[in-house]
């Protein structure tokens, strides 16, 4: 039998009391992954990503281990929720208009020492100020640094359309604005460099592709280890006391704990290894959370179809946006149709061996965006579901 095979057999007997749909999260591999980041990071703590969790209680699980510190949450709502339900270091990774949250944040002691929220230009400090509502306490901000690589002069961009701020001196400039300013407290940095962090470079069957995207991106950690270093010098010489760098992503952990100017990495993919992360060379991880749908109808030899599972993730629409059959394995999309909104069919030998009932498994193609699917998660550990916890969802909650 194969690992997939044995990993099957063992997912069908943990919920062979369940109906599909429904998702798991193997905690055998989400550890290994976990422990696999703090190796790769080398002594620096690992951030949390929250979007690619979505779980309080596996935020919790990974946050109790060592080699782990904080989380980076994506929307404010968010970050102030978290703040409450006891986590005490939340950095929200997205500047936000939430006026109504800024209101709540400048007016509660535990929020404002809790949570850290994004500027990269000087209308989120007017933005914050104008929502503050009476509320008196000190925000703590973080400066964002643009981490694209440009080609020709400029004429090319490789990476994401983020900060505008991208030069030591801009930093240093919006970071004397933020030390100026009553009611507002400068402790970090951000730079995320998603395209190294995010992007494979072993794509299957695209060696000449692959080969295009490990020279960028050795091209671009050496431009952007030389910007950083330039960007921290020049802020610290403003706010000496800054008390953290934040870099890198799961792809890039090892390169970004590498450079002097980084003092912690965020990390959140890597702990559930959707397909997106199958194609780096510089880790390997195990699938650790995945989804099943059932198997409604057998339409003809080799064919089955199940309920549901078109399930997209964000980004540019494209194949690799989809789920993928993994377990049995050797099922594919009717190419007519792919994954749909009510049903899938799903072609190939192993649908000849399925029943009505029996479950598909599948990969999301991102990491968090599978528990905007499901209200809760069913934790595998062996063959056994030890326990059952709410996503974001379950708990009531749609940040996004």
């Amino acid at each position: 039998m194969t690992a997939r095979a044995a990993d099957r057999a063992r997912y069908d007997r943990a919920t062979a009391h369940l109906d599909a749909p429904l998702a798991i999260v193997d905690l055998d591999a989400f550890d290994a992954n976990a422990a696999d980041l703090v190796r790769r990071a080398a002594g620096k703590p690992v951030r949390v990503a929250s979007k690619s969790v979505r779980c309080r209680a596996l935020l919790e699980r990974v946050l109790a281990r060592d080699g782990f510190r904080g989380i980076m949450s994506f929307t404010l709502a968010e970050s102030l929720w978290l703040a409450r339900s006891g986590f005490d270091d939340v950095l929200l990774a997205y500047p936000s208009a939430d006026r109504a949250g800024f209101a709540e944040l400048a007016a509660d002691p535990k929020l404002a020492g809790a949570v850290t929220v994004m500027v990269d230009d000087p209308a989120h400090l007017d933005r914050i100020d104008a929502a503050r509502d009476g509320g008196r306490e000190v925000v703590r901000v973080c400066l964002e640094l643009d981490t694209s690589l440009r080609l020709l002069g400029g004429r090319v961009r490789v990476g994401a359309l983020r900060s505008p701020l991208r030069s030591p001196a801009q930093l240093a400039m919006l970071a004397r604005a933020v030390a100026r300013r009553p009611g507002f407290r400068l402790v970090g940095i951000m730079a995320y460099e998603g395209h190294v962090a995010g992007v494979g470079d072993a794509v299957a069957g695209r060696p000449l592709r692959s080969r295009a995207i490990r020279l960028m991106q050795a091209a671009a950690r050496r431009e952007l280890a030389e910007r950083r270093a330039a960007v921290v010098r020049a802020v610290r010489s403003v706010v000496p006391d800054l008390e953290f760098v934040n870099g890198g992503g799961t792809g890039s952990v090892q390169h970004t704990a590498a450079e002097d100017a980084v003092t912690e990495i965020a990390a959140g993919s890597g702990l559930y290894v959707p397909r997106l992360f199958d194609n780096y060379t510089s880790f390997t991880g195990r699938p650790a959370a995945l989804f099943a749908q059932p198997v409604v109808r057998r339409p003809g030899v080799g064919v089955v179809t199940v309920l549901g599972g078109g399930y997209p993730a964000s980004g540019a629409a494209g194949p690799d946006r989809l789920p993928v059959p993994y377990l049995p394995q050797g099922l594919t999309y009717d190419p007519q149709e792919g994954p749909g909104e009510v049903q899938t069919p799903l072609l190939g030998s192993p649908a000849d061996d399925l029943l009505v009932g029996d479950k598909v498994w599948f990969r999301h193609a991102k990491a968090g965006e599978l528990c905007e699917r499901f209200d809760a998660l069913h934790l595998v550990e062996g063959d056994t579901v030890t326990a059952t916890v709410p996503t974001y969802r379950g708990e009531g909650h749609t940040f996004l």
